[in-house]
């Protein structure tokens, strides 16, 4: 089917002798997923299903190039031609399924991590880390030789392992990019000074490579753009670089994303950050090419984001990354003409990033397959072999998810849902400052149940004696979970609210317009997390005067894993917020606070016309209680079940409808 709306998008292009069938690239990032270093069937089935999907090249996470490369837990083993076999199994999974596979090469240089590594890390002049408080070793020549040759080795395993080119990591102030960079090279000799000195080492990576590896292999070169960085390269500077690699045809593309080192939050920008970040540079690399194709990457969320920046000439293909870890059938539903089916990227980075940040393997909020695919066979669904009628109480991610695919294998559903609008307390988070991401995604189930015949009832409150008279072959409860009486603070395990006898308000209830606060307002936020943080900085932007207590040592601890902290303190300072850490409220009247620092218990006092709370929920249970009782069966998910985020609960949501 040719795609009448995206045209661009489903433009063939030719790489290096091969013809992608569109634009669209899942380009890199660490899944982490590696067993001792070696590729699984769950990396297989993880991009087989992108393949399946659509994508025309799919670039597998980076593979570090020497011993002093080695980032994470889940990375593939270095310098060890045992890995051919294993990615046989990849490559075969991607290339069968209709799309060109790639493997990035990388090295950190000095932004090393010694917990993983147990090895030096090695630069061009010795600087130390942004990764941690570690420095680094400045590299003789004979170590620069050692780790060309590092990258020329892992491009060979790629080649005998199947693979159809290699990307060469320069982004992000890499080792590549800190021998460009001459705030990192300090360098005297032949490796350092002038602009020719200072891309030898990629150059000769990438002729070596192509020496070693032949000329129908492909040659990618990543880059990263950084204008806010004094001491980075800026696009002028890159422009001339990547011309010089060009100018004898070292690279067959060339992948533009954004952020550094330097700068951590803008590598995986989060909804905090303008869209389609990878376009201005990409852009400027267009007219300083003759020969390389011109990838944007970072931020580019949507088949209409990257339609855009290909048909304003600013690059010749699209990578996709989250966008296709939230929907792998993004590329085929764009071909289709049916972007209204995509289900959308949060741009939140909570299973994603968040899970890698901690060295877990990665996942997805709202597409629990994503990393299990080779068990739950990806984001398809086989018909049950016993269609059954379902009835599935509650309307919150959990309830939506679980009448989707049950209804997607085949079965008979019905949906009640106690309010008039589905989403339940994800639909408040969606009313946050620049979360309206989420409420197109409940937006996006309401669609979905529609096309596939759910019964959806709206106010429906229901009871034990509702479900016997459904005669429903199976009941799913998800009745979610609702704020706790008072404002319990972890810090005062003692007391189950404030002293004092002050009203609290919930941030649900303040998000839900049921409670209006005043002009000076308290948020304690006991999670740390969206919740808190996102309803203060609600209550900024209405004008209120808002003081953040929070019992952490700072404002957003919980959202460090998202990479999402940074930027948010930036914008709760701009509209003014007061932060208060590391304390505790020891007393609440309904106008002062009383608030005390848990490192040295000295107290304040803090003036408020109100107190509002964000903290752990607790589970509505009380019909499965009632069920249970009466012996009726059923399966609880969700936060009835234990109060947690969105992604366990759209998880339970899609196992429990597997296992119907």
């Amino acid at each position: 089917m040719t795609a009448q709306v995206f045209k661009r998008l489903f433009t063939p292009v030719a790489l290096r002798g091969r013809m992608l069938r569109n634009r669209i690239v899942f380009g890199a990032h660490t899944a982490n997923m590696a067993v001792e270093g070696l590729p699984t069937e769950r990396h297989a089935a993880y991009y087989a299903e992108r393949a399946i999907g659509g994508a025309a090249m799919i670039v597998v996470e980076p593979m570090p190039v020497h011993a002093a490369a080695v980032l994470t837990r889940g990375n593939f083993r270095h310098s060890d031609d045992s890995v051919i076999p294993h990615f046989r199994k990849v490559t075969d999974a991607i290339r069968s399924n209709g799309a060109i596979a790639i493997q990035q090469l990388y090295h950190v240089g000095q932004h090393s991590d010694a917990d993983n590594s147990f090895h030096a890390g090695w630069s061009p002049s010795g600087l130390p880390s942004y990764h941690d408080s570690d420095g680094s070793h400045r590299m003789t020549e004979a170590e620069i030789e050692e780790t060309i040759d590092g990258f020329v080795q892992a491009a060979r395993r790629c080649r005998e392992a199947g693979f159809d080119g290699v990307e060469v990591w320069a982004a992000y102030h890499s080792m590549l990019d800190q021998f460009w960079t001459p705030w990192s090279n300090r360098r005297d000799d032949r490796w350092g000074g002038s602009l020719e000195n200072r891309t030898r080492m990629s150059r000769e990576v990438m002729s070596r490579i192509r020496k070693e590896c032949g000329e129908d292999f492909i040659v990618g070169l990543a880059i990263n753009d950084e204008p806010e960085v004094e001491v980075a390269l800026q696009r002028e500077a890159l422009a001339e670089i990547i011309a010089l690699h060009d100018r004898d045809a070292l690279m067959d593309y060339v992948t533009c994303g954004s952020g550094s080192y330097f700068d951590f939050h803008k590598l995986m920008p989060t909804f905090l950050y303008p869209e389609k970040l990878g376009a201005d540079l990409a852009s400027v690399l267009k007219s300083a090419v003759k020969h390389a194709l011109v990838t944007a990457e970072s931020h580019i969320r949507t088949p209409e984001n990257a339609e855009s920046v290909l048909s304003e000439g600013k690059a010749d293909l699209v990578s996709i990354v989250r966008g296709q870890i939230a929907d792998p059938h993004l590329a085929a539903k764009a071909a289709a003409d049916r972007p209204q089916d995509i289900r959308g990227c949060l741009s939140c980075n909570q299973m994603c990033w968040g899970r890698r940040s901690r060295d877990y393997w990665i996942s997805c909020v709202i597409n629990p397959s994503a990393g299990r695919e080779w068990e739950w066979g990806g984001d398809r669904f086989s018909p049950a072999e016993r269609p059954k009628r379902v009835f599935v109480v509650g309307g919150g991610p959990a309830g939506l998810e679980a009448a989707r695919v049950a209804a997607e294998r085949g079965h008979q559903v019905v949906l009640a849902e106690a309010s008039d609008r589905p989403g339940g307390q994800f639909r408040l988070a969606g009313l946050q400052p620049r979360r309206a991401q989420i409420v197109d995604l409940i937006d996006w189930y309401e669609r979905q149940l529609s096309q596939l015949g759910v019964e959806v009832r709206y106010g429906a409150y229901v009871e034990a004696e509702d479900v016997e008279r459904e005669g429903a072959d199976h009941v799913i409860v998800a009745t979610g979970s609702l704020p706790p009486e008072g404002a319990f603070q972890r810090a005062l395990p003692q007391f189950d609210q404030i002293p004092g006898g002050g009203r609290a308000l919930s941030a649900e209830a303040v998000m839900a317009r049921e409670a209006r606060p005043g002009k000076r307002v308290i948020v304690l936020d006991e999670g740390g997390n969206w919740k808190g943080c996102g309803t203060a900085w609600k209550l900024a932007e209405e004008g209120h005067e808002v003081t953040l207590v929070t019992p952490d040592p700072l404002v957003g601890k919980e959202l460090q894993r998202t990479a999402a902290d940074v930027p948010l303190r930036r914008n709760l300072a701009r509209l003014g917020v007061r932060f208060v850490t590391e304390s505790a409220i020891v007393h609440w009247e309904g106008a002062i606070a009383r608030v005390a620092s848990l490192l040295d218990g000295s107290e304040r006092q803090i003036e408020a016309d109100a107190l509002v709370f964000a903290a752990t929920n607790m589970a509505e249970d009380s019909l499965a209680l009632e069920l249970a009782a009466r012996g009726i069966a059923f399966t609880a998910i969700g936060d009835c079940t234990a109060a947690r985020q969105a992604a366990y609960a759209i998880h339970d949501g899609r196992k429990a409808a597997l296992a119907l």
